[in-house]
């Protein structure tokens, strides 16, 4: 009697159940994508099919409401197809839905939207899941060689594939509001000159190509910008450079007798390994935000460099662990020749190096070998630092006083660098350097505050 009673449960399991009530859950009701550029693909999103009743469930079909002319496309339960039928769930069990996106290019200038549905028919009835995505069409470059002086404008992004590269003695300039997204291949390299003009309210956007949530502030999700030794009078005026592996890198001096990079109420951000590389070369620096980098300026091999009214901060967070300062400078390098050393001339005024969260003692290092022209002048900074930067001439700083950010919050990933109304040590405390204004537009008073911010 037990082994017939047995038997008549363990085939009462292997039934199905026909009743229209039958539980069946779904994990969403509506799969939403992130803003997907037209004709490249997204990321798959997922939804779980659950049998949520003691015995098993058939699905009659799993349909996509727009078949075979829909944006989206379809895997259920490792079937690719617009439609499957007949599919089974155990009792208590799941399947797994995996769903994508590729919109078609049209004639819109800002992001439309496109929608679906899933449905999923069993025991006489239909549930539904919602699908929508933002389409984004743009400019596709692949490979790309600038070989004449070319002009990028902000009616529609440019997404770069494979890279970018602007020929000697061209120059690309790129208008304000302009967007620039760039695939885990693409780096921009300039040999000619870049011209970057934007404004506050309309800042030229320098990113990944990876829109969606778990990608768009991933570092190191692009290789960055890169001016080679032939390159010469670039600026870059409210450009925002983030999430790259490296953020800008100057390698040699300019060609002529003007500065090789100038950069203007820039801000480079979330870079994993250096935000600002300059290598022999000239930089000069105001109003610029370098936040959250491997090491966020690495000056190296000498050069000529001028940084006023900059912000230079790090903290630790989940994608990148403070382990380095925020400044490093030297006048030398080495190979297998030996220790070889350059002139170095390095302005400091009116900054703010500072990190937290992390290993790091002293925020500033001053290296110096050899006996070269070495002219280092920190003039108003505030630094962390157990030891002030060697080899340097200092006037006025402040060390290891919390500038009193006005929001640090590492583990939301938000980060505020404007300084605190009257507790922060640095409001007032710079000196006139003929910068006006601030990073945020700002007038800069008589007195005017250390970093990219004035506190009004």
């Amino acid at each position: 009697m037990i082994y017939i009673l047995s038997w008549l449960i363990s085939c009462q399991k292997e039934t199905f159940i026909e009743s229209p009530d039958a539980r069946l859950y779904v994990s969403i009701d509506t799969l939403r994508f992130d803003t997907v550029f037209t004709t490249t693909g997204s990321v798959t999103g997922l939804v779980k099919v659950f049998n949520d009743n003691d015995q098993k469930l058939k699905l009659s079909y799993i349909r996509m409401g727009g078949g075979q002319s829909s944006f989206f496309r379809m895997n259920a339960d490792g079937t690719e197809a617009q439609e499957v039928r007949d599919l089974e769930i155990l009792a208590k069990d799941s399947l797994y839905l995996f769903v994508s996106v590729t919109i078609n290019p049209n004639t819109n200038q800002l992001p439309f939207l496109v929608q679906d549905s899933i449905m999923i028919g069993y025991n006489g009835n239909e549930q539904k899941i919602q699908l929508e995505a933002y389409g984004q069409n743009a400019y596709f470059i692949r490979n790309g060689l600038v070989t004449a002086n070319t002009h990028f404008g902000n009616d529609l992004p440019y997404v770069i594939l494979g890279g970018l590269l602007v020929d000697t003695n061209v120059i690309l300039s790129i208008d304000k509001g302009a967007r620039i997204y760039f695939h885990a291949d693409a780096p921009l390299v300039v040999d000619g000159t870049l011209e970057v003009t934007g404004t506050k309210k309309d800042s030229v956007i320098f990113t990944g190509d990876r829109l969606d949530e778990e990608y768009r502030n991933l570092p190191a999700s692009w290789p960055g910008i890169y001016f080679r030794a032939s390159s010469k009078n670039n600026l870059l005026q409210y450009a925002v450079i983030k999430n790259a592996y490296q953020g800008l890198v100057a390698d040699q001096p300019s060609t002529n007798a003007n500065t090789k990079l100038t950069l203007r109420e820039c801000i480079i951000d979330n870079i994993y390994d250096a935000g600002i590389y300059g290598i022999q070369t000239s930089i000069k620096a105001s109003n610029c935000l370098v936040s959250n980098c491997g090491v966020n300026l690495l000056l190296v091999s000498g050069g000529d460099y001028q940084f006023t009214h900059c912000t230079v901060a790090s903290y630790s967070n989940i994608f990148v662990l403070h382990k380095k300062p925020v400044l490093f400078l030297n006048n030398w390098d080495s190979s297998q020749a030996g220790i070889r050393t350059y002139p170095l001339i390095a302005n400091f005024t009116n900054n703010i190096f500072w990190g937290d969260n992390g290993t790091v003692e002293d925020e500033v290092l001053v290296s110096k070998r050899g006996n070269n022209l070495f002219n280092v002048l920190f003039s108003h900074n505030l630094y962390k630092a157990t030891q002030d930067p060697a080899f340097s001439t200092l006037t006025s700083n402040l060390k290891n006083l919390d500038p009193l950010f006005d929001s640090v919050n590492t583990g939301n990933r938000y980060f505020n660098f404007r300084l605190q109304t009257k507790p922060s040590p640095a409001i007032n405390k710079g000196i006139p350097a003929g910068i006006l204004t601030d990073l945020d537009g700002k007038p800069r008073d008589s007195q005017p505050d250390m970093g990219s911010y004035e506190k009004n």
